[in-house]
Parts: structure tokens; C-alpha cells; sequence
């Protein structure tokens, strides 16, 4: 990488994304919201832009907790959809809806979805493609299933990505977010190593930067991602994607804290 995208990508936001998974009811999402709201409204880097927040809660609190964060500036998204926006497709969700509903962010491709409820690339190549079509910002979630050397890793990852994102080829992304989250890693009390994820994470930012139909892109470090790891990785991510450790909000404070001393 040349000085020049050395020094933009230095220039980027960091970006803490929360999913809420199925953890918490309507209620509690909501209170939950009113409480990272509060967190996020008092802090300097927040409202100046240099850290953007967003969060996913699940599908039925996702009206109230835009309510609840009301003006803040964090950005409220879906943790799936279905590739299609209309038919005869019992239980989907179209993006479509998401977008109505005020979503602006979307995850696609979670190891768990392909673990718990049979999706495959070609589903993710399906369900980025309608994300981009709604005007919805991807989270595309790519990793390792075992754990390996950060070389392999690495291509193994940039693979997934190229193929998730085949089917927009010709298509022009106003933003897409890469979240690296190895499977390995997933739910265990200690994130991957600093160096295997810096490894992977500045290969796919390499990538990223190489493709010309993204206007704007981050990698960001999910799986296990709790605080202390944006400040071991410091430049090798844009960011974190936070699950269960942010669901205690004194903790995501402690996160939030840590991305803003970066940025200083």
C-alpha cells in the first residue's frame, strides 16, 4: 500500500457495530438501546464523527429501539434478510422492509447461519445482492471455520468475500463493512490472536482498496471482541463487531473509550 492510502485509511472513522442476537426481549433491547444512546450522546468522538456506532437488534424491537435512540447518532440495522423482496416466502424479511422501517445497515453470511440454519454461499451471494439492491449497507461476516495459519486464513477469506460479492460485480456499493469473525473464535472467552488477526484483517483492507466499484469500505474484527482488543490492534481494523461483551453497556463504554484514545 502507497503512503497516500496509508494515510486515508488512517483517516478512518472507527466503527463499532453491536448485534443483540436473540439475547434480549423487546423490553430489555429497548432499555438497552436508551442506555447506549445516553453513553453515545455524551461522547465527544461520537458526535464528532470519528466513531460511527451502529447496532442490530432482532427483528421485532427494531421500531422501538430506533425510537429510543432517537437523534443519537447511531445507526440502526437488520441481522438478516431474505433475497427476495416479495412472494410467497413464508416467514422472510425483505430488505425492502428493513429500509422502510428505518434499517440502514445489514448482516449477511453470520457463521451462524450457515450452522444453525443451512445457508451456503450461494445464499449470502443472494442476500448481499438484494442488501445492495435496497440501499442497505452489508455487514458481510467472513472467517475461517478452523483454526489455521493467518496466511491461509487470509486468502481463504479474501475467497469468500470475492465470491459473496459476485453477483454485484457490475454494480456500483456506496459502502460495504467486512467483518472478520473466525468461527474458531466465536463464543469463547478470548479472542484470536493480535497478530493472526491483524494478518488477515490488512490482506482483506489490501483487497478492499484494490476493487474500484466500493465507494467506501472497513474491516472490522468480531468473534469474541471485547475491550482491550481495538486498542492491541489499533490501525490492523477499522473497528470491532461486538456481541455479547457490549451487551453489558458499562463495558461497551469501556470499548467506546478505547477506540476514541486512537483516534487522539
Amino acid at each position: 500500500m502507497n503512503e497516500t492510502a496509508l494515510e486515508n485509511s488512517a483517516r478512518r472513522p472507527i466503527l463499532l457495530g453491536i448485534s443483540l442476537k436473540l439475547y434480549l426481549d423487546i423490553d430489555d433491547s429497548v432499555a438497552w438501546a436508551r442506555e447506549i444512546a445516553a453513553i453515545a450522546d455524551a461522547h465527544p468522538s461520537v458526535s464528532s464523527g470519528a466513531v460511527r456506532l451502529f447496532v442490530l437488534p432482532s427483528l421485532p424491537a427494531i421500531p422501538r429501539v430506533i425510537d429510543a435512540i432517537g437523534e443519537v447518532p447511531v445507526v440502526v440495522g437488520g441481522q438478516d434478510l431474505f433475497w427476495a423482496d416479495r412472494g410467497a416466502y413464508t416467514g422472510a424479511v425483505s430488505g425492502a422492509d428493513l429500509r422502510l422501517l428505518g434499517c440502514r445497515y445489514v448482516e449477511v453470511g453470520h457463521a451462524e447461519r450457515r450452522q444453525v440454519f443451512g445457508e451456503n454461499a450461494a445464499t449470502t451471494r443472494l442476500k448481499l445482492a438484494a442488501a445492495v439492491r435496497n440501499a442497505l449497507t452489508p455487514v458481510l461476516c467472513v472467517g475461517e471455520a478452523d483454526e489455521q495459519m493467518a496466511d491461509s486464513a487470509a486468502e481463504l477469506c479474501v475467497a469468500q468475500l470475492e465470491d459473496a460479492l459476485a453477483a454485484v460485480d457490475d454494480e456500483s456499493i456506496e459502502e460495504l463493512i467486512v467483518a472478520y469473525e473466525p468461527e474458531w473464535a466465536i463464543g469463547r472467552a478470548a479472542p484470536a490472536d493480535a497478530g493472526h488477526i491483524a494478518s488477515v484483517t490488512r490482506r482483506l483492507r489490501e483487497h478492499l482498496d484494490g476493487r474500484t466499484n466500493i465507494a467506501s469500505s472497513s474491516v472490522i474484527y468480531g468473534g469474541s471482541a471485547k475491550p482491550g482488543v481495538i486498542s492491541a490492534l489499533q490501525d490492523a481494523v477499522d473497528g470491532l463487531f461486538l456481541g455479547r461483551f457490549a451487551h453489558d453497556p458499562e463495558s461497551f463504554a469501556l470499548i467506546l473509550d478505547e477506540a476514541a484514545a486512537i483516534i487522539r
